[in-house]
């Protein structure tokens, strides 16, 4: 179970600068034209910002309100995002960065009004965990909070889940791929919680790794998080999760446990916290270090198939599927859905290694995929 984004989805087009002094370059992205200056900017992550804008989008048609923190804004084309395309009633772009606030005004400017009484936006400049941390103690609660950290930050997972209102929705990122490789156990215990090995689904476990540190500080608070999407680009690596935060702790605690792996027959399996006594393989194998074991980590479902419904109709309402580049949204919307069964295991298997197991030559992933679906459609019917 995983999402891949082979390439960006959004067309880009940079403008020359009017005078050959001029350090501004206007970069297009669905149709806005906004400026980058010296700031941190990537266009391949523009499939986790249309993700965003159509997950907030459907927030706010189905609440008739929408109140977004971007906590790390960078040039604010996200922010800028929100306010034309979901329609945000207001936006609050931070960016601790004081140089960039210019920028940030300039393409923020383009939404509307930014002063007044019914101004739309404000930019603040301070640390994100500060931030969260002050709208937390003044009671100014969020709808919506995008978090696009760097590394494996996670400091501010528990302000944010104070920071955000109750139903609302959590966006949440990690770059850090030496930790979901297993290759930095000690790292990854101290920022989730979860001790992780190496496994052959690294960019799985990455995702199970983020979801699985929110699912503990929510517990803390008395919360928990429903995942609505998880999302993996090359690119970074970027591991990006969109959170429903709800009140109580969560009513299946199976889906928080262990990960195991076997080198010697390739199977995986969940271990609750009560099996740990007894971790061993169905094959029997006494082969040592032949069994890896990492967590604890999020062990259920990476997304919502319905909220992933309205999201791809949603897309297709505003063009965004079809032919070019709009192909490659559907897609991935399309694969989600796919993962989103419950019934799914975690983790896979590489098709070359089947085959190898198996002694034969490797069928092609199309006739792979057919007999899947026969079989799923005879179990069903």
């Amino acid at each position: 179970m995983l999402s891949l984004s082979l390439k960006p989805v959004t067309p880009f087009t940079h403008q020359t600068p009017k005078s050959p002094t001029s350090t501004k370059c206007c970069i297009s992205e669905r149709g806005h034209c906004f400026d980058i200056g010296d700031t941190f900017f990537r266009h391949e992550s523009a499939t986790g910002r249309d993700l965003g804008v159509l997950a907030a989008a459907i927030y706010k048609k189905s609440h008739n309100a929408l109140r977004v923190l971007d906590a790390m804004c960078g040039c604010g084309i996200r922010s800028l995002r929100y306010l034309a395309e979901a329609d945000a009633d207001f936006v609050m772009a931070n960016d601790a960065n004081e140089e960039y606030g210019s920028v940030i005004t300039g393409n923020l400017e383009r939404a509307g009004k930014g002063y007044g009484e019914n101004k739309r936006w404000v930019i603040t400049h301070s640390d994100a965990n500060r931030v969260l941390t002050e709208c937390y103690l003044r009671r100014d609660y969020f709808d919506f909070i995008d978090i696009d950290s760097f590394g494996s930050d996670s400091s501010f997972l528990r302000s944010a889940l104070g920071a955000v209102k109750l139903d609302g929705f959590l966006y949440l990122t990690s770059t850090d791929g030496f930790s979901s490789g297993g290759h930095r156990p000690l790292h990854s215990l101290a920022a989730y919680g979860a001790y992780v090995r190496p496994m052959p689904y690294s960019n799985e476990i990455g995702l199970r790794m983020l979801i699985g540190g929110a699912v503990r500080e929510a517990s803390v608070l008395g919360y928990h998080v429903v995942p609505l999407f998880s999302y993996y680009s090359y690119h970074g690596p970027v591991f990006r999760v969109m959170l429903r935060v709800r009140r109580g702790k969560h009513p299946d605690n199976r889906h928080y446990s262990f990960i195991s792996y076997c080198s010697r027959c390739g199977n995986s399996y969940a271990i609750s916290w009560d099996k740990l006594s007894a971790i061993g393989c169905s094959c029997n194998a006494n082969v040592p270090g032949s069994l890896i074991v990492s967590g604890p980590l999020w062990t259920g479902p990476l997304h919502s198939a319905p909220f992933l419904t309205e999201m791809l109709n949603l897309a297709e309402q505003w063009g965004w599927t079809g032919n070019g580049t709009g192909k490659q949204l559907e897609k991935l919307l399309n694969q989600m859905m796919d993962e989103s069964d419950p019934k799914l295991p975690f983790g896979y298997i590489k098709l070359d290694e089947v085959a190898s197991r198996a002694k034969v030559n490797s069928p092609s992933l199309g006739t792979v995929l057919s007999i899947l679906h026969k079989v799923f459609s005879w179990h069903i019917f």
